[in-house]
């Protein structure tokens, strides 16, 4: 009788196993994707969870936050990756296995997490949240990529800079091609300027807190987080940065409200508008657009020291609470309304200062919503104008003669920018109001690189800020 071969025994079935910290990042971005958040919202709470159960350390939320903000930064030179090592094109691939593979890519190609490592743990994090047979197929993607590195890949998808400038730099710093061509304009120079701006926008920014004034110093703030951990500003008298992030919510001086979390080009637009010449009076300010708090706590506690008052209107009725929240315990006069800065709440000249931070495309801030790259298209910038230039020309109407009014944005496009204050200054109408420009650049003392003025334009490669501008405009009649 023929002996039967002998049949291998099957591997038992083994359990994936679960890394909390690769779920956590699996999570916020599918909470990005799916409700269209920001990762500087979702991640927090998630954090604080992960932390109270006693999942999370230090280190584990460190790399957490390190997958997440790096795989939406570099999510479009990943795409172009991941497109090269599968069968199909990228739309068809479902979106919670495209998360996994990016993830891993970005493990593979943009941390020192050992090559093995990070397949291993992008397979085991598949099998959690995917699957068995959709882990094989996360398995073999990455395998591909990991044969070779970053300079490798990004030789072998980007076309060559001589070819096509805008779609190589897209590629290689990660950004849409149309954001490119739009820094490149505003930017204006050669390659090196626009290749450091683009990189700029993929560091992680430091934190940077704001002592207001009167209730607070960056001396202070500098002794409560210690000299190893914290530096002066570069620019800003009251700014303080901490060097290794930590939770700025856990300092008193910010829990107490004296201080808060803002960006250097955030306090110097506020100090350039509250420190501009205006004739007569100096007692009524208004901050047209003041949501989420930043800027309106900084102008009330510089209005609070000059026994002025400030009113702070935001539109949206839960970030007028925000706003709210951030005055609390300003020791000057001040309110706090929702109101429409389109359909003023307030009689004709009422300010001496009148602050517009207007709604725009956030291009300017995209080293802090990296997702946000990936979200515009260039219609936005048809869809902010009509707003940009009502706010601002309300602005202009809301201020007394002889007092000025600051048009700022978070954005460096020229859309955004320039563009709206010369169109609104030349097409003003029948409307009894005459402007004229202040050169923005003194009001930022120390602070190079400012331009030819009068207004002023922030970078992150040059400020270390955001790319805020701000337009000073003083009405004459």
């Amino acid at each position: 009788m023929s002996q039967q071969p002998r049949r291998r025994p099957s591997k038992p079935y083994r359990r994936p196993q679960k890394d909390p910290v690769r779920i956590l990042a699996f999570e916020a971005l599918r909470a990005v994707d799916e409700r269209d958040a920001y990762a500087n919202l979702v991640l927090p709470p998630l954090l604080r969870k992960a932390r109270e159960g006693g999942d999370f350390d230090a280190r584990d939320a460190a790399l957490a936050t390190e997958l997440v903000y790096g795989s939406l930064r570099r999510q479009g030179t990943y795409d172009a990756i991941i497109a090269q090592c599968v069968d199909r094109p990228l739309r068809e691939v479902d979106p919670p296995v495209l998360d996994v593979l990016t993830l891993g890519a970005h493990q593979l190609l943009g941390t020192r997490i050992p090559t093995h490592a990070a397949v291993s743990a992008s397979v085991e994090l598949a099998r959690v949240v995917l699957g068995d047979g959709r882990a094989k197929f996360v398995n073999a993607v990455l395998r591909k990529i990991a044969a070779h590195d970053l300079d490798g890949w990004l030789e072998r998808v980007a076309p060559e800079y001589d070819e096509d400038p805008e779609d190589h730099l897209g590629i290689v710093h990660a950004h849409p091609r149309w954001i490119v061509s739009a820094l490149w304009d505003a930017l204006g120079g050669g390659r090196a300027g626009i290749e450091d701006l683009l990189e700029a926008d993929n560091e992680r920014p430091e934190v940077t807190l704001v002592a207001r004034p009167g209730r607070s110093t960056a001396e202070e703030l500098l002794a409560v987080v210690g000299e190893e951990s914290a530096l002066p500003g570069r620019w800003s008298p009251y700014a303080v940065r901490l060097a290794e992030g930590g939770e700025p919510g856990a300092l008193d001086p910010v829990r107490e409200g004296r201080a808060g979390v803002q960006d250097e080009g955030s306090q110097l637009v506020a100090l350039a508008l509250a420190n501009a010449p205006v004739e007569g009076s100096d007692r009524a300010w208004l901050d047209g657009c003041a949501g989420p708090g930043g800027k309106a706590a900084l102008l009330a506690a510089l209005a609070a020291q000059r026994g002025a008052a400030l009113l702070a209107s935001e539109k949206q009725p839960h970030r007028a609470r925000l706003v709210a929240r951030a005055l609390e315990g300003n020791p000057g006069p001040y309110a706090v309304i929702a109101a429409d800065g389109t359909r003023p709440a307030w009689r004709p000249g009422a300010f001496d200062r009148v602050l517009v931070d207007v709604p725009c495309t956030g291009l300017g801030a995209l080293r802090r919503r990296p997702e946000a790259r990936w979200r515009r298209r260039p219609e936005d910038l048809d869809g902010f104008a009509p707003l940009q230039r009502e706010l601002l020309r309300q602005a202009l109407a809301a201020v007394r003669v002889g007092g000025v009014v600051g048009y700022a944005t978070c954005s460096p496009h020229p859309a955004e920018t320039r563009a709206v204050v010369d169109d609104v200054l030349k097409s003003r109408g029948g409307e009894p109001v005459e402007v004229e420009w202040i050169d923005a650049r003194p009001l930022m003392p120390g602070v190079p690189a400012l331009g030819d003025g009068p207004d002023v334009q922030l970078w992150p490669h040059l400020h270390g800020t955001d790319a805020m501008y701000l337009a000073l405009l003083r009405r004459t009649a």
